[in-house]
């Protein structure tokens, strides 16, 4: 059974701090690339960081120089941490693991972020 498990939400003020975290099991981590999306109302899902089996990364424009991702192989663990939040950055965060060679993809629950003062 796979299962990714996000954690990490929770409200914070503009300009401060986060650290997401996605869990996974059920899966050979390493061979999947991991993905973090978020959804806000009224909104459809986006991309905001994707990170491949090496280790190389891109980011969504409204992102770039505030948000890290990062993963541990050795935890099948997925981070996500956001600098200087703005209350844009207000969403339902999703975690996605993606196997190119055989189209798997697995969606986490997701993790409310609040962005208010």
């Amino acid at each position: 059974q796979v299962q990714l498990v996000e954690s990490g939400g929770g409200l914070v003020q503009p300009g401060g701090s986060l650290r997401l975290s996605c869990a996974a099991s059920g899966i050979i981590f390493s061979i999947y690339e991991m993905g973090w999306y978020r959804q806000a109302p009224g909104k459809q899902r986006e991309l905001v960081a994707h990170i491949t089996r090496g280790g190389s990364t891109n980011y969504a424009d409204s992102v770039k120089g505030r948000f890290t991702i990062s993963r541990d192989n050795a935890k099948n663990t997925v981070y996500l941490q956001m600098n200087n939040l703005k209350p844009e950055d207000t969403a339902v965060y999703y975690c996605n693991a993606h196997q190119p060679s055989s189209l798997r993809t697995y969606w986490g629950q997701g993790t409310q972020v609040t962005v208010s003062s």
